[in-house]
């Protein structure tokens, strides 16, 4: 199991973002509210604003010309003067075209249209001449274009945002002058990036309190007139941008407001500025996700006031300052992720406020025991896998916090199961892999808590039996692989206290489970990731495995199942990965081909017998193909080229296809592989796999010319076969191989010269063949030990120890070789075997006379 933390501090606050804001829904109104009559024109601008609108949820249903238009859902009228001032129309999944009958609501003050679909329409410019505007709203409306310069009209607009559109960009900014008393502004996600002076025009808005241009293309933070000065600003938000550069000493000019900092993953680079810290009124801080080093400076300490300070996944070294003792009111601390060494300084441990502490990924060390913690009572969310901590506390111990979420893998908590568990009433996350546990899961720990949400204790030494796992109905995920958990599966299964469950990922690989697999897979139809690998497991695969309709892994390997793969596992259609190797099965379905979201296909050792069905072909994604050590016979199907993921480049990004996630978490999937003749296990990097492997089966005839199209493949193995023929001039053009074995078969003629092309690889085998003729000379080939090329008596040349004859030489003579050269030279030997026959002939008949 494994976590892609840059994204994790993100997803806390995303999870968090509702508890913070306060979300503008559209607001419902009672007749009774307001006793104040619309203005007719009002009314009838607003009727024919919704005649253009796409009025999908029906939201509008209260806008009739038979009522008063100031009682309508949305809308807000000016109590004295009965005129239209405030439209709320957020959250409404409205479309269509924007009427300029607005224009005619004189005294509209608030435009709130965000969350709506307008279907990457352009922001219309008419905007800029409703001069009452003091809000304007078009977050996340799926607006895209030019963003209208007339909106730079709008001298009494207070609050701009456009946060969160479809391709919106600037040409410059200049236009933004007349905006004079702007206090919020957002146009975060807009390019901006033609606009070099960007940082000189926002810092001239006297009143400008809060400023968003979070992944706006920015690439410099540099002042052409080498000052700013913004007087009012309290939130300054750069996240997402191309710096790459250092942070510049200017922020210290804003020292006198500044709340709110938030400079996240913008390429950033270089020490921390100590003028970073002389903000000392600052309450939010984020630099996650740089590419900043050096020491984290003590004059960290000034910033007394704050409450979020992010440092996670940059390069800093060094130990934690004490001065974090100055920190008194810091209610979340990242310092994941980093090269910070030493041991975690006491006076962090006074931190009395602290909710949430991320020091994980460290070459953190020493010992953390329970004296350490009697501060942190507030404390929620503990982040300290992967570092070199060991947590030694008594076996009473009551900790004085409540976690929500406890992260430490890999770090020393056995070899006792931690009891002090038993008293976290609250816990959803729990991750304790990898932290040398051992013995007898105690009774308690299945029925604890009914908010847990994911468990993982792989690779430690835990006994239990799976017959006295309770699964609270929240659990969706549950990895307890690399233990001792043993007992018959079907008796975890079809309990029937668990049957009502939300279970999305089960890994119990490398267990000592056992028994049949049970009918029972109609509870658990939330599955997405199924791993029983590696187990004591028999018997044939059941029909009810059909049910499992959002499985998109399915991991049996290594056990002893038998039989056919039942027909309905092609209703699991959102399959992405099959291993079911090292197993007794019997044929490969020809309904395989129906699979068609399938990108690996493993089925190796398994004792299939028969052909390998052309439908293979049918899986146009897939990307690893292992069939081999089986007793698979006939031909090698010509339509191979037609599985286009191995033949095109990729047009996207798979990493997800192989991924769980959720707001804390992610599980990747592992396959074992052997493209080199050696099995690795393959997580992360299972990506950037393409892979065919037949080798060990009874496969004859010759390798189809179409095999040679699968230009984008990395590894091809067909070794140990029958197969005959030649290797193909077109093996030149499949450039991304990285190993080829073709050993151990009949295959004849030449070394192709093309092969000297293949510039990455670093396996070749083609030992134990019939190939002949010189190997042809490039460093590439040359650098392969002799043994690769053993086994075939007619070869010669580097690297064998056999030197070609003038003969063998002449078969080979350029890199590209020449058929109109050899044509010539065998004519040649011709007229010359003719010529003296005649001539002999001649001189004997002259002497006879």
């Amino acid at each position: 199991m494994a976590a892609s933390f840059a994204t994790l501090h993100v997803l806390f606050l995303v999870w968090f973002l509702p508890a913070t804001f306060s979300l503008s829904f559209f607001f419902f109104k009672a007749e009774s509210i307001s006793n104040v009559s619309c203005y007719e024109k009002d009314k009838q601008a607003l009727l024919t604003l919704k005649r253009g609108l796409a009025d999908h949820e029906h939201v509008l249903s209260s806008w009739s010309d038979h009522k008063d238009c100031c009682i309508w859902d949305g809308v807000f009228c000016d109590k004295k003067i009965g005129r239209v001032s405030e439209l709320h129309l957020s959250y409404s999944r409205l479309g269509g075209e924007i009427s300029g009958s607005l224009l005619q609501l004189e005294h509209l003050k608030h435009l709130d249209l965000s969350y709506n679909d307008f279907n990457c329409t352009l922001i219309p410019s008419f905007l800029g001449s409703m001069y009452s505007l003091t809000h304007l709203d078009l977050t996340s409306a799926n607006f895209s274009g030019l963003i209208p310069h007339q909106l730079g009209n709008l001298s009494s607009l207070r609050y701009l945002s456009l946060w969160n559109n479809s391709d919106l960009y600037v040409d410059n900014l200049r236009w933004m002058s007349g905006l004079s008393a702007i206090q919020y502004l957002d146009l975060g996600s807009a390019n901006i990036h033609r606009e070099v002076d960007w940082l000189q025009i926002m810092s001239k808005f006297p009143s400008l309190s809060e400023l968003y241009l979070d992944n706006c293309q920015l690439d410099s933070l540099n002042p052409s007139l080498g000052f700013v000065n913004f007087t009012s600003l309290r939130v300054l938000n750069l996240s997402g941008n191309h710096f790459n550069h250092e942070i510049r000493n200017w922020f210290s000019n804003l020292s006198t407001s500044l709340l709110t900092l938030d400079l996240t993953s913008s390429s950033l680079k270089g020490d921390i500025p100590p003028s970073i810290f002389n903000l000392e009124k600052l309450e939010y801080l984020s630099l996650l996700s740089n590419k900043l080093t050096a020491q984290i400076p003590d004059s960290l300490g000034q910033l007394k006031h704050l409450a979020y300070l992010d440092l996670g996944l940059n390069s800093l070294n060094g130990p934690i300052p004490s001065s974090v003792r100055n920190l008194s009111r810091i209610r979340e601390l990242y310092l994941d992720q980093n090269q910070l060494n030493g041991t975690i300084p006491k006076s962090l441990w006074l931190l009395s406020k602290l909710e949430t502490l991320f020091v994980g990924k460290n070459s953190l060390t020493g010992i953390v025991d329970e004296r350490h913690f009697q501060k942190l009572s507030k404390l929620k969310n503990l982040y300290m896998s992967e570092a070199r901590l060991f947590l030694n506390v008594s076996s009473n111990w009551v900790p004085p916090f409540q976690l929500d979420y406890a992260s430490m893998s890999s770090i020393k908590i056995g070899p006792n199961f931690p009891s002090w568990l038993q008293s976290q009433r609250s816990l959803s996350f729990l991750d304790m892999s990898m932290s040398g546990i051992s013995g007898k899961a105690p009774s308690w720990f299945w029925n604890w808590t009914s908010n847990i949400t994911f468990i993982n204790l792989s690779n430690n030494h835990i006994e239990c039996d799976v017959s006295d796992i309770f699964l609270s109905s929240n659990v969706k995920l549950l990895n307890i692989a690399n233990n001792s958990f043993y007992g018959p599966i079907s008796t975890f299964l079809c309990q029937k206290k668990i049957r009502k469950n939300k279970l999305e990922v089960l890994d119990a690989s490398n267990n000592l489970l056992s028994g049949e697999l049970s009918h029972c897979w109609k509870y658990w139809q939330s599955l997405i990731h199924l791993n029983l690998g590696s187990n004591n497991l028999a018997g044939r695969i059941p029909y009810s495995m059909g049910a499992l309709g959002n499985l998109q892994s399915l991991r049996l390997q290594n056990n002893r199942i038998y039989g056919d793969i039942p027909s309905s596992v092609k209703k699991c259609s959102n399959l992405r990965l099959i291993d079911m190797g090292d197993n007794h099965l019997s044929i490969i379905p020809l309904w395989i081909g129906e699979m068609t979201n399938l990108l690996v296909l493993r089925l190796r050792s398994s004792e299939f017998k028969g052909y390998i069905p052309p439908q293979i072909c049918q899986l146009s994604s897939l990307r690893v193909l292992d069939l081999a050590n089986n007793s698979l016979s006939g031909s090698i199907p010509n339509c191979l080229k037609d599985i286009s993921a191995m033949a095109l480049p990729d047009s996207y990004d798979i990493s997800f296809s192989f991924t769980y996630w959720d707001i804390y978490t992610s599980y990747v999937e592992n396959v074992q592989l052997g493209p080199k003749g050696k099995e690795m296990e393959y997580e992360e990097n299972l990506k950037l796999v393409k892979l065919v492997d037949l080798s060990s089966n009874n496969l004859s005839g010759s390798i189809p010319t179409e095999i040679w199209d699968l230009s984008e493949l990395h590894f091809l193995n067909l070794s140990r076969n029958h197969l005959m023929g030649k290797i193909l001039e077109k093996i030149g053009s499949m450039k991304e191989l990285e190993s080829v074995d073709l050993s151990r078969n009949h295959l004849s003629g030449e070394i192709p010269p093309s092969m000297s092309n293949l510039t990455f690889l670093s396996l070749l085998d083609l030992s134990y063949n019939n190939l002949s003729g010189r190997i042809p000379s490039s460093t590439q080939l040359q650098s392969f030990d002799a043994l690769r090329y053993i086994g075939n008596p007619q070869l010669c040349g580097d690297p064998l120890p056999k030197s070609c004859t003038i003969e063998e030489q002449s078969l080979n003579k350029s890199p590209t070789g020449s058929v109109e050269d050899d044509s010539k030279n065998s004519n040649f030997y011709i007229g010359m075997g003719v010529g003296f026959a005649t001539g002999f002939w001649a001189i004997c008949g002259a002497l006879l006379l």
